[in-house]
């Protein structure tokens, strides 16, 4: 099975479609997978669900379909770096799944791993929990969350080889393994691409059994959200 395509196009094309839950990896503008995110845009597929810590910035990232009222409804956790994101949910434009982070995390590790459900005693009392199961174990209120699972997952890694095994480099891991485990199709964006057998397999940080296409992004842009300086003198 050749899981390399020549473009992030034709490594999307087929399987994307209107309606779908697609799972997104980054934090921030950190790790997201730039060319894939481009190429769903120009996709022109609607009506989609978007599982992603955030949605990006105005005009990159998952902002570029927010712009073209691509996305449906966004599950995250945070949702500040974004003025079309506000504007949209204020509007009543955009459905929101708001989701404690580490909540976030678990329910796309428990997708992957198969497991429905978990409890947590995170958003007991809040509107997180409001219309979920509360169960006690040993004295303490828990909500039950259900897991993730996603159609289509884009995630990007620094390294691949032909076979999908997957190495992220440093803070870029974020999400992105989660998120690959969670996808029933998970396509990888990747810097690197060697052949299989050359990575040594206590590097490889996502088995190749989880991703179905690869697409080579040798020179990403990878923005800075915010940039400090100190002042010139």
């Amino acid at each position: 099975m050749n899981k390399v395509f020549p473009d992030a196009a034709s490594a999307l094309a087929g399987i994307v479609q209107d309606g779908q839950t697609i799972a997104v990896g980054g934090f921030g503008l950190c790790g997201i997978p730039e060319a894939l995110i481009l190429a769903l845009r120009d996709s022109g597929v609607k009506q989609l669900t978007a599982i992603s810590n955030n949605a990006g910035v105005d005009g990159f990232g998952l902002g570029q379909l927010l712009s073209t009222r691509q996305i449906r409804k966004m599950i995250s956790s945070y949702v500040g770096e974004n003025k079309e994101f506000e504007r949209q949910y204020l509007a009543g434009e955009l459905e929101l799944e708001f989701t404690p982070q580490g909540t976030l995390a678990e329910k796309l590790r428990a997708g992957g791993a198969g497991i429905p459900a978990f409890f947590t005693k995170t958003g007991v009392g809040t509107i997180v929990a409001e219309g979920k199961e509360i169960r006690e174990f040993d004295g303490h209120s828990y909500v039950m969350e259900r897991s993730l699972v996603s159609d289509v997952s884009l995630v990007k890694a620094w390294k691949a080889d032909k076979a999908g095994n997957l190495v992220y480099r440093k803070t870029a891991r974020n999400f992105n393994p989660n998120v690959a485990m969670a996808g029933k199709i998970t396509v990888a964006e990747v810097e690197v691409l060697v052949e299989t057998g050359e990575l040594d397999p206590d590097e490889i940080h996502t088995p190749g059994i989880f991703v179905q296409r690869i697409v080579v992004n040798a020179h990403p842009e990878k923005r800075i959200e915010q940039r400090t300086t100190r002042p010139t003198k």
